[in-house]
C-alpha cells in the first residue's frame, strides 16, 4: 500500500492531477448526477447498455471510475488507482467508439463523431500519474509520510 501512496512534493504533477481530476469530476457528474446537461446515472447506464453494448456492471464501473476517480484525483487520494480507472475507461472508449471515426476531433461537424486525440491526451496524463505519483497537495502525500 505504501508504494501506491508514495509521492513527491512536485507541484507540476499536482497541477496535472488537479486538472485531470476536475475534468473527470465534471464529466462524471454528468453521468452520475445528471449535472451540466448529462443524462444521470440510469440514463447513462441505459445508453451504455443499449447503444454501446456494454454490460450494465461495466457501465456502472465506468461511470463510477470517472466520477469517483475525478474526486480522488482532485484531493489526491489513491491517485494511481483513480488514474488507472480513468485510463481503462478511455481505452474502452477509443476501441468501442472513437477509433472508427479517426484521429481528429470533430471541430467542424464534418465527421460522424469525435476522433480519439483527446483520449490520447487523457491516457498520457493518467500514465504520468500512475508512473510518477500524485505530486504536492495530495492526501496520498500526507498518508505516505506517516
Amino acid at each position: 500500500m505504501k508504494q501506491i501512496l508514495a509521492t513527491t512534493n512536485d507541484i507540476t504533477l499536482a497541477v496535472a492531477r488537479l486538472v485531470l481530476g476536475i475534468i473527470f469530476f465534471l464529466h462524471g457528474a454528468q453521468l452520475t448526477l445528471g449535472w451540466f446537461g448529462g443524462y444521470g446515472f440510469s440514463g447513462t447506464v441505459h445508453f451504455f447498455t443499449s447503444q454501446l453494448g456494454i454490460p450494465a456492471i461495466f457501465a456502472v464501473i465506468a461511470i463510477l471510475a470517472q466520477f469517483l476517480g475525478g474526486l480522488g484525483l482532485i484531493v489526491g487520494l489513491l491517485s494511481r488507482i483513480a488514474a488507472f480507472g480513468i485510463a481503462c475507461v478511455m481505452l474502452v472508449a477509443v476501441v468501442k467508439v472513437h477509433l472508427a471515426v479517426g484521429f481528429f476531433m470533430n471541430w467542424y461537424g464534418a465527421q460522424k463523431g469525435e476522433g480519439y486525440e483527446y483520449h490520447l491526451l487523457v491516457l498520457v496524463l493518467c500514465l504520468l500519474i500512475m508512473v510518477k505519483d500524485a505530486g504536492a497537495l495530495s492526501i496520498d502525500r500526507i498518508l505516505s509520510k506517516e
